[in-house]
């Protein structure tokens, strides 16, 4: 609607309207989510998370909105029908960009569970939407790197405990977990660094996040949503997407039971276990690189 302005002050709209959307939205958040930290029952802190994640679905809908009234992006989305809302969902996607996030946001909400991820623990200071992760229960993490793990041994563990305790909220309402599975933005030096030739387009995939999430509820979790997305133009910054630089962006949503012999099981000790899951990931992710193959051709991109 506003495309005929120069893309800047698009910019400096689409800001200011996602600014404004997440203060409003926030205020109305803060009020369930410190109620939910000073009362410890279990099932008045469900109703306050039902609640939460009905003001988080409409702060979306309003970045829906702005998106609408700034943005002449065409969308080509397939498989998102097969989505219900009252399911338990693994959701896997390959990451170009941070509009991936916004992108996902407008094909999944009131669709799916609301998405949620796992976020570096760091982030719960970041102003205003931190403490709004944290009412909806996103997990926070701590990574440790190998050498910290030498020094510290007792740490060993920690990340599944983690997630452990977070899964254990996601039981009572249902929710998707959404993972990015390549653990970064797959840029093109990454991708011209990375030594493995089974991929044009991906980063090769990250078991760990994956494999704790199923041993944890593994028995909740019936379906995979496997989630592919292309930008014909190139992976935007998140700056050009708020411009309205992009023109298209494609997405094919894939839905399939999770394999059995994948639930449930110790990931942290079970080397089986851990192959298993690998070499489960490397098939969905030479599917998913020949698909994203296939998806910029029709598009006319590389």
């Amino acid at each position: 609607m506003l495309g005929f302005l120069p893309k800047p002050l698009i910019g400096i709209i689409a800001t200011t309207l996602l600014i404004l959307n997440t203060l409003f939205w926030a205020l109305f958040l803060y009020i369930p989510a410190l109620l939910k930290l000073l009362v410890p029952h279990k099932g008045f802190r469900v109703g306050c998370t039902r609640l939460i994640i009905w003001v988080a679905e409409n702060w979306v809908a309003g970045n829906n909105a702005w998106m609408r009234l700034t943005q002449r992006t065409r969308w080509t989305v397939t498989g998102a029908g097969e989505l219900e809302r009252e399911s338990w969902y693994l959701v896997l996607s390959n990451h170009q960009s941070w509009v991936d996030i916004l992108a996902m946001q407008w094909v999944f909400n009131r669709r799916a569970p609301f998405l949620k991820f796992f976020l570096k623990k760091e982030l719960i200071w970041v102003p205003v939407i931190g403490i709004a992760w944290w009412g909806l229960d996103f997990p926070f993490m701590k990574r440790h790197s190998s050498q910290y793990l030498l020094k510290h041994p007792e740490k060993r563990g920690q990340d599944l405990a983690t997630t452990r305790r977070a899964c254990e909220k996601f039981r009572f309402t249902p929710v998707s977990v959404m993972n990015f599975v390549e653990g970064t933005r797959a840029t093109p030096e990454k991708l011209r660094q990375q030594k493995s030739s089974d991929y044009r387009h991906l980063l090769i995939p990250k078991a760990g996040g994956v494999g704790f999430v199923l041993d944890a509820m593994g028995d909740a979790m019936e379906t995979l949503v496997d989630v592919t997305i292309a930008y014909p133009g190139g992976a935007p910054s998140f700056w050009d997407f708020l411009c309205g630089r992009v023109s298209e962006i494609r997405m094919e949503v894939h839905t399939r039971p999770i394999p059995d012999d994948l639930k449930g099981r110790d990931y942290a000790n079970d080397a089986d276990y851990r192959r298993r899951i690998k070499d489960w990931l490397a098939g969905l992710w030479r599917e998913k690189d020949e698909r994203l193959d296939r998806m910029l051709k029709e598009a006319g991109g590389d």
